[in-house]
């Protein structure tokens, strides 16, 4: 296979996953889903085409780009692409989805070099990439910019580092198992909310969002962008308001998916400072997966990411008994919070790759 055997054509998205032209979208959230299992073994860790459809029909916050590659008949690969509709941004965020059946014969190249040129057409100068590892130790493994873990080599790697792409931080997958005694999770909220004090409260919901909170955690998810450990990878400061907050938990409760927030709220101000977020298909049964977890970097200190993290997981044990694991991701150098994932008894199964080239 090479790039004159390829065709590579728009991805359409589809007004629902039951009309005539909604195929492609279809066979995209099979191969994400396959893509996924491939690297990690774990089958359950990405959406699938229902989950991802609302995000890819709102594109206010966010705009989302497909293509599809086939040789002859057969699906062979896919891009996705992400630009975030900020003034200021700079980056396009992609994802190469090449099947192991695939890898390593041109498709990575032919849609590295795609995605290349579409960030250019819309004046983007940074691409951005993650990829996904089996927790193993091969021949070749690459260690970040940043210093902190490793990943094996994999073709796709070999690809981004042909096209100029550099490794910047490692990203660790971890889960925790909801089925085992709830005991330390009890304990371990019972200490950080006494060293917390009275000056800190929690609140909770399920998306959506009520009206009383949506400019506080508006404020708070803000935050994520620039407070979050990232390297030297770049993220536009994000810009949230309620309205932003309305149709992110109209994509988050998309299909049947249910999303719970825990949140710290500061007394004396009323402020918000702290959340945890779980999300669930609607097949309850399903793995649990963390969304953003955060403490305001002039709250830290306080154990409110333990707060957050023990309340919401305790929570989610009653709404959701049939749930057997929650999955979170949390970048290699944020040792406080992998220190409270571990202590609660979260375990390491996959890793990830940020990667980042500059146009």
């Amino acid at each position: 296979m090479n790039a004159t055997t390829l065709t590579i054509t728009p991805l359409t998205v589809p007004a629902s996953l039951e009309d005539p032209d909604a195929a492609d979208f279809l066979a995209f959230g099979a191969l994400n889903r396959l893509v996924c299992d491939e690297a990690t073994g774990l089958p359950d860790l990405a959406p699938d085409a229902a989950q991802m459809l609302a995000a890819w029909q709102e594109n206010t916050d966010s705009l989302s780009l497909g293509f599809v590659a086939r040789a002859g008949d057969d699906v062979v690969g896919m891009l996705a692409m992400d630009f975030a509709q900020e003034a200021e941004a700079r980056a396009a965020e992609i994802d190469v989805l090449v099947p192991e059946s695939s890898a390593g014969l041109g498709v990575e190249d032919a849609l590295l070099d795609l995605a290349e040129r579409e960030a250019h057409a819309r004046g983007r100068t940074l691409l951005q990439k993650w990829t996904l590892h089996r927790p193993i130790e091969t021949e070749r493994m690459i260690v970040p910019r940043t210093g902190w873990g490793r990943i094996p080599a994999i073709p796709l790697t070999d690809a981004l580092e042909r096209h100029g792409y550099v490794c910047e931080q490692v990203e660790r997958n971890s889960e925790l198992d909801l089925r085992a005694d709830p005991a330390p999770l009890v304990a371990a909220l019972a200490e950080a909310e006494a060293h917390a004090g009275p000056d800190y409260r929690t609140v909770h919901w399920m998306a959506p969002t009520p009206v009383e909170h949506r400019d506080g955690y508006a404020a708070i998810l803000a935050r994520l962008s620039t407070d979050a450990p990232s390297g030297d990878m770049e993220f536009v400061a994000e810009e949230w308001d309620a309205d932003r907050v309305i149709r992110r938990d109209a994509r988050n409760t998309a299909a049947g998916q249910a999303f719970s927030v825990v949140a710290v709220q500061h007394v004396p101000t009323g402020a918000l400072v702290a959340y945890n977020e779980l999300l669930i298909g609607a097949d309850r049964s399903g793995v649990t997966h963390q969304f953003g977890t955060l403490v305001a970097s002039e709250h830290r200190g306080h154990r409110l990411g333990m707060i957050v993290k023990c309340a919401n997981l305790l929570r989610w044990r009653e709404l959701m008994p049939a749930s057997a694991v929650v999955s979170t991701f949390n970048a290699e150098e944020n040792r406080p919070m992998l220190s409270i994932n571990e202590a609660i008894g979260f375990v390491p199964v996959s890793y990830a790759g940020a990667w980042q080239k500059r146009i």
